[in-house]
């Protein structure tokens, strides 16, 4: 394998919502974009730092849903590190996604080297991941489709499993796939782990051309969809969106289904670093630090004999447990999880039940994020809404109007510009605004530093449907 810049392309997935790790990760702001292992970075960007290294890798190519555009965008500034960031318009699960990746890749250069990446996984051990990319990039340039396959360190029923078959000639320590087994109960996984065989982690890397060949091969219809919504896509500010009629088109499939179940050519590399997919409360409770009872805390806690648990509290709120053992306890400021950690996986049937009876909390946080900022609700009755908004350096909410609510801002710091109607006017700290019912309006921060107002809305309705917009230079 060549040692020159760019030898990989790696491609990370963005799609899910994380539902089992609700009420931290939500539809708004799914796992992958919040801080739930390390408090200074998401895993999504733990995960772009970790292919960081220009002497092995080129640049980033994220695949997010039109939704999360501005999330990427904006944890990708926050880490100084420039990506392509493709769109889609839906998910048509890892195939059709796998798809685009490899087209995106080939236009580059047709025997790239692609990764592809979950954006959700925790890899502590950097170094030991890079080098597993190289040594499985060597499989890969060969003709293989290659996957990392970890070593377990336990009889996990929640993981996917590889048997490893005969080595690969010129690519030492990889092995083709024997085969893939669905994930299995206990039992199973300790005579599978006793067999030798690896976790499946979900990483894959490939030959671009290879790949389109084995796409073409076996789900042909999927890699027509991906090819048309690629020809067709359009770029809009930084991002590219993806073709939505062609795109609707590719079949809801995985590439392991698609592909790697399939394929005569399937290679693993046996790694031992420490991964996790996160997939659960109790995943996270064994990827953090544990105090002298076996617990795992974040935020502010109180604890008085309890073990081997995680308590999570989001906000300036106190969560305090007592006397109990093997549980998740997870506060947020409008939501309050507790189960027990071996159940914990349930957690997406609450969600599903939650949706079901239209409870705003299954997907909605209280600070839902915006191309220009945030807004988070403070306060709501029968007929007003009390709201914190910031706006980034820079940001501008739509040309709008109401018909059912008036709005007073009031700047608690930094400067606003604020249309009404035909009027342009300076509002400073500790200065307001009154918006009347059906004028014309917008915000703009034209400062250096974040803006912060609060917003009083007064009317018969407050609902987020009651906003007409006349013009938004974000595209929405």
């Amino acid at each position: 394998m060549s040692e020159s810049a760019g030898t990989v392309y790696p491609m990370i997935l963005c799609g899910g919502t994380g539902t089992r790790l609700w009420p931290a990760s939500r539809e708004s702001m799914p796992k992958q974009f919040a801080r739930l292992v390390d408090a200074k970075r998401s895993t999504f960007q733990a995960t772009l730092a970790r292919v960081s290294d220009a002497t092995v890798f080129a640049k980033s190519t994220v695949i997010a849903s039109a939704e999360a555009r501005f999330i990427v965008a904006e944890q990708c500034s926050q880490l100084g590190i420039g990506v392509d960031i493709l769109l889609e318009p839906q998910g048509r699960d890892s195939a059709a996604a796998v798809a685009v990746a490899a087209l995106h890749a080939a236009a580059i250069d047709p025997q790239a080297v692609v990764l592809i990446m979950a954006a959700d996984h925790v890899v502590p051990d950097t170094q030991a991941f890079v080098d597993a990319a190289r040594a499985a990039a060597v499989g890969a340039q060969a003709g293989y489709t290659m996957t990392l396959g970890i070593e377990p360190t336990r009889p996990a029923s929640d993981y996917g499993y590889i048997r490893r078959g005969a080595p690969i000639a010129g690519a030492p320590g990889a092995a083709r796939v024997e085969k893939f087994v669905e994930k299995p109960d206990r039992a199973g996984a300790e005579a599978l782990i006793e067999d030798g065989a690896l976790w499946n982690s979900g990483y894959f890397l490939f030959r671009a051309d290879l790949m389109l060949a084995e796409l073409e091969a076996f789900v042909p219809d999927v890699l027509e969809a991906a090819r048309a919504a690629l020809d067709a896509a359009v770029t809009d500010l930084d991002f590219v969106r993806l073709d939505a009629d062609a795109f609707a088109r590719a079949p809801k499939i995985s590439i392991d289904y698609a592909v790697m179940e399939r394929t005569a050519r399937a290679g693993v590399l046996p790694v031992s670093f420490p991964w996790s997919d996160v997939g659960t409360w109790d995943a996270v409770w064994q990827v953090l630090d544990h105090d002298a009872e076996g617990n795992a805390v974040r935020g502010r806690v109180s604890l008085i004999g309890t073990k081997n648990s995680l308590v999570h509290s989001q906000g300036g709120g106190l969560t305090a447990v007592v006397g109990l053992e093997d549980v998740v306890v997870v506060s947020t400021p409008d939501a309050v999880l507790v189960a027990s950690k071996a159940r914990s996986g349930e957690v997406k049937q609450l969600v599903n039940a939650l949706r079901a009876s239209n409870e705003p909390e299954a997907d909605a946080h209280l600070r839902m994020y915006r191309p220009w900022g945030w807004y988070q609700r403070i306060d709501i009755g029968e007929r007003f809404q009390v709201k914190r908004i910031q706006v980034v350096p820079g940001g501008r909410l739509s040309l709008q109007k109401h018909y059912h609510r008036a709005e007073h801002w009031v700047v608690v710091r930094g400067t606003a510009e604020v249309t009404v109607d035909d009027r342009v006017v300076l509002v400073h700290e500790n200065e307001a605004v009154y918006l009347p019912i059906g004028s014309m309006h917008r915000l703009n921060n034209p400062g250096k530093i974040p803006l912060e107002l609060i917003e009083v809305q007064v009317g018969s309705y407050t609902g987020e449907d009651d906003i007409i917009r006349i013009e938004d230079i974000y595209g929405r």
